[in-house]
């Protein structure tokens, strides 16, 4: 086989569908978020305000934050060392578990590299625990649970994004015995509604399942103490295992699971994406600590309040152009585009002439035809910035002679 040719087969169908992905070179200046610098290819520099980052409420240069990095770097050095069970476990690993499960009012909270690894080693490590285990999950649950749902392998049931319908005629089919676990999520970033969770946990109760929660896209971002939706929702003690980051609005890097003292003892003594891999670094783990105790508290309710505001303002600005964003009343700002090449140019031009950064999505990550831009505003997205932003857009949307229409919901 030509394997070079092999190679560049599968690269040139990516940049004739449009899908090639391409970096972004950025450098983030301490105290400036939004605003970076572009380091373009040839070389020269150009301020941009990034509009797509997951650092929702801009945590990652927070005071409170680096001040407790700078003290742990400081007290331990760099890395952790080793695995959990070798070396790897620190006072600060130790500390940030408590937060979490203090967070989710929770037994107890394990720690992984990221919340992808996070969820596929739980789910699949599920299969182990529970012999026969169904797995049920939400049509548009993200990789991560797709992974970890199919590396487990098993029995699955895929139920139709948010129809409780399905998902109650499916659980009807199976065996009345087998273990049952229901996967969904709280927050769905691609197009920012919300999963069910009150009406999944009747489900769950009705049918003896588990309940398997990711809040990614929500932990920091909603709850009187930012716990998520199903805090928001006083529905956070029905919830078996939540899964979340600590890489978007914690503003740092990691991903854990919250449940009972035994689920979490079971998944850290069964996962292999948990045992053999190096703890975090100190330093990030008391930087995460840090970030949770300060969103639980005063600091944290005005950061989500502001933050839902400027989200607001630029769902009511863009549909004001009459752009066709899809709201679902989240923090999340998706314009559909639906067309790969046109998203990719948007994107493109957006940055080259505006020093605006939006990323395009495009397939797989979204199906194809509902290729989109995905704005995520945070509370130093300030008047000027989106102003900017609503300047630019409007220009481009004419020139690239795509559709207005009506906003979505």
């Amino acid at each position: 086989m030509d394997y070079n040719s092999a190679l560049d087969t599968a690269l040139n169908r990516l940049h004739e569908e449009g899908r090639y992905r391409t970096f972004i070179d950025l450098e983030r200046r301490k105290g400036h978020y939004p605003h970076a610098v572009w380091r373009r290819p040839d070389g020269s520099e150009q301020d941009v305000t990034v509009w797509c980052g997951n650092d929702y409420l801009g945590m990652g240069q927070h005071p409170v934050v680096l001040d407790a990095m700078h003290e742990a770097l400081d007290a331990t050095g760099a890395g952790s060392g080793g695995t959990r069970n070798i070396s790897g476990t620190t006072v600060y690993h130790k500390r940030l578990e408590v937060e979490i499960a203090d967070l989710h009012r929770k037994e107890a909270a394990l720690v992984f590299s990221s919340a992808y690894i996070a969820n596929d080693a739980t789910l699949s490590t599920l299969r182990v625990l529970f012999p026969g285990l169904i797995i049920y999950s939400d049509a548009l649950n993200h990789a991560s649970m797709i992974e970890g749902v199919r590396r487990g392998g098993g029995e699955k049931r895929i139920w139709r994004h948010n129809d409780l319908a399905h998902l109650r005629q499916l659980l009807e089919a199976d065996d009345p015995a087998a273990p049952k676990l229901i996967a969904f999520e709280s927050v769905y970033s691609m197009d920012g509604d919300f999963g069910p969770i009150k009406e999944v946990c009747d489900l769950a109760e009705e049918f003896n399942a588990l309940t398997y929660l990711d809040e990614v896209h929500a932990v920091g971002m909603y709850g009187p103490r930012g716990a998520g939706v199903a805090e928001r929702d006083n529905q956070m003690h029905r919830v078996d295992m939540i899964n979340a980051t600590l890489g978007k609005a914690f503003g740092v890097f990691g991903g854990y699971i919250a449940a009972s003292a035994k689920m979490v003892d079971a998944i850290r003594s069964y996962a292999p994406g948990f045992i053999f891999t190096t703890s975090l670094p100190p330093v990030v783990a008391a930087g995460a600590a840090a970030s949770i105790a300060f969103l639980k508290g005063d600091g944290g309710v005005k950061l989500r309040e502001e933050h839902q505001t400027q989200a607001k303002i630029l769902k009511m600005r863009l549909r004001g152009l009459g752009l066709p964003i899809i709201d679902h009343g989240s923090h999340i700002v998706p314009v559909h585009v639906g067309d790969p090449v046109h998203c990719k140019m948007l994107s493109d031009m957006l940055l080259e002439r505006f020093g605006v950064y939006v990323q395009p999505i495009n397939y797989p990550t979204v199906p194809r035809g509902t290729e989109r831009l995905r704005f995520t505003p945070s509370p130093v997205h300030g008047p000027k910035e989106i102003d900017s932003l609503i300047r630019a857009m409007d220009s481009l949307w004419a020139h690239c002679a795509l559709n207005r229409a009506e906003a979505s919901a």
